[in-house]
């Protein structure tokens, strides 16, 4: 039988999705050829082979499952054992180490809310392009030159992205979401900053998991992404922008199934729905948002801190009685944490880097000390 390239693999990769604790080459070979035919074992064996380490990992007893599984993302960070160290400040908890390990170590239905912006793509938080980034080598990120006398934030360049970096951002944003699945209670809802050139691989990861989508939410703001004129040719084509300019960002909305109607599960739960701003002011899913501020980004130099303002109003309103427990996966400068704790909330952030951990817990105090406009 003729098959198309790559029909195999991919077919290998759906009998792996299901089985997220590894499988042996001759439970593969079973479920591949009740999707496409017959396969000789030999030739799963093969494409196994040919494929690990980037696609597949080898467990022990000669199984196999897809790298991003029950595992950190592919460039572990250096010397991180899991969950070492621990900051606590007010109802607030950073942990240092991996989110899916740590939320494979979690009791099911304990976490009432998630708002994250995590990594865009696995590639540009890895250790080795965050090397780069540092020392103003740029990498995958783009160190834009000051303008008007700021200086710019750096930027990722997600149009260098290879496919196999696109597959594993799916790979990996499937098995959080399923993660996900068992430590939320129902009706959680689940809020994932993204980017729109990258914002259907994470949509279609978290949906596959289970999860519901409820939608976008905007945060209208002006970035400094998109609307240059082609390079090295600008004065040639100087009518032309080679894509948009970002005038918004998008925040992708999930939901923890519900258990019932929404009115049971809020009295069981506290979850289902979104707190209103006010009496006549729905939650809404546009938020203008200016860029954040000098003085929050003097206290957490960090590439992708979102303003407090932003924050403060998005964290309130995931928590529908305003009772339960915020998670952050992604904390990164723990920006999410000082907005639950201004707010009074309970909130965890896990961070797998050691640098950004330790930026973290001293701006969490500080941000959240913050007086913004709308308090």
């Amino acid at each position: 039988m003729r098959r198309r390239p790559g029909e195999v693999r991919d077919a290998i990769v759906r009998v792996l999705e299901g089985r997220p604790q590894a499988a042996s080459i001759q439970e593969i070979t079973n479920g591949v050829t009740s999707m496409i035919g017959d396969v000789p074992a030999s030739s799963i064996r093969s494409y196994l082979r040919l494929n690990t380490p980037e696609l597949f990992a080898r467990m022990d007893r000669a199984q196999y499952a897809l790298q991003g599984f029950d595992c950190p993302a592919p460039e572990v960070a250096r010397g991180v054992r899991s969950f070492e160290q621990r900051f606590d400040y007010g109802r607030a908890s950073i942990i240092l180490g991996d989110c899916n390990a740590w939320l494979a170590a979690q009791p099911n239905n304990s976490i009432h809310a998630v708002v994250t912006d995590p990594p865009y793509g696995l590639v540009e938080y890895s250790d080795s392009e965050q090397d780069k980034l540092r020392a103003g080598r740029g990498g995958v990120w783009r160190i834009p030159p000051s303008f008007d006398g700021a200086a710019r934030a750096p930027l990722p360049r997600f149009t260098v992205l290879r496919p196999s970096d696109l597959e594993a951002l799916d790979r990996f944003f499937l098995a959080w979401g399923r993660h996900l699945m068992r430590v939320l209670v129902p009706g959680a809802n689940v809020l994932v900053a993204s980017n729109p050139l990258l914002s259907y691989i994470v949509s279609g990861a978290l949906a596959r998991a289970g999860l519901e989508r409820r939608g976008e939410l905007v945060r209208l703001t002006m970035t400094m992404r998109g609307g240059d004129r082609p390079k090295a040719a600008h004065v040639e084509f100087s009518d032309v922008s080679v894509m948009p300019r970002s005038m918004w960002e998008p925040w992708l909305t999930f939901r923890k199934p519900v258990e019932g109607r929404v009115q049971d599960n809020l009295r069981k739960w506290g979850t289902g729905g979104f707190r209103r701003v006010s009496a006549d002011k729905p939650f809404g899913d546009v938020i203008e948002s200016s860029p954040t501020r000098p003085n929050e980004r003097k206290i957490a130099q960090h590439p992708s801190l979102k303003p407090q303002a932003f924050l403060r109003k998005v964290v309130r309103g995931v928590l529908p009685l305003g009772t339960g427990v915020v998670l952050d996966p992604f904390a990164g400068s723990g920006s999410t944490l000082a907005a639950a704790e201004a707010l009074g909330y309970s909130s965890v952030g896990i961070e797998r880097d050691r640098a950004y951990f330790k930026l973290a817990c001293g701006a969490l105090p500080r941000l959240a000390g913050l007086r913004v406009d709308g308090d």
